[in-house]
């Protein structure tokens, strides 16, 4: 219904911000990472939203960028992941600390966040790590090969394929992913994703 709001920050008292846009204050359920992110009260925001419906209330979130509420949508469809915990895991990890985890199995990693147990850790990585790598990807890459060719195709489609399940399209991630590969000393797929959103999130 609401893909972001940009408007003027009103309010921050966490779990909730408020921001105002054409006469409207939108009440906004963000977790602790995305206020500390918030500029000062009365500062021009642009705040990506999700609504949640459900039979006896109606809830919009705020999340500082794209791609957590990309993640967030991820998170809640794996089974016995609400809107609470999913907020909890994304205040615990940067989007890319967090795909990290998941692509390296890391369930130990991940059940340190408050509210998930060693065992919903582990269907975390089992579901999420199954939607991010069987995700069709929309474009194709023809990426510059260096070193020997040592990473093949398979390994950047891989990459590609994560990294448009979270929402970035070709445009933007085609300079990083180059960058990257131009520089990898071994075909890891997992390790490549990795440097290519710690570039990705610098921008």
């Amino acid at each position: 219904m609401f893909d972001y709001i940009k408007g003027k920050l009103t309010d921050k008292n966490f779990p909730f911000c408020t921001v105002e846009a054409n006469g409207l204050g939108y009440l906004l359920l963000v977790n602790t990472r995305t206020i500390n992110s918030l500029p000062e009260l009365n500062s021009d925001i642009k705040i990506y939203t999700k609504l949640i419906h459900k039979e006896d209330s109606m809830t919009l979130c705020g999340f500082k960028s794209k791609q957590d509420r990309i993640i967030f949508d991820i998170l809640t469809s794996v089974s016995g992941i609400g809107t609470k915990v999913a907020l909890s895991l994304l205040d615990e990890f940067e989007t890319n600390e967090l795909v990290d985890a998941v692509m390296n199995d890391d369930h130990k990693k991940i059940s340190r966040t408050k509210g998930v147990g060693p065992k919903m850790a582990q269907k975390i990585v089992l579901e999420i790590k199954d939607k991010l790598t069987k995700t069709e990807t929309t474009s194709k890459i023809t990426t510059a090969q260096s070193n020997n060719n040592i990473i093949t195709n398979e390994t950047t489609t891989q990459v590609i394929t994560v990294l448009e399940s979270l929402g970035y399209n070709k445009s933007e991630y085609s300079s990083a992913l180059q960058t990257v590969v131009s520089k990898a000393q071994k075909d890891n797929p997992e390790e490549i994703l990795k440097e290519v959103l710690k570039l990705l999130s610098i921008f």
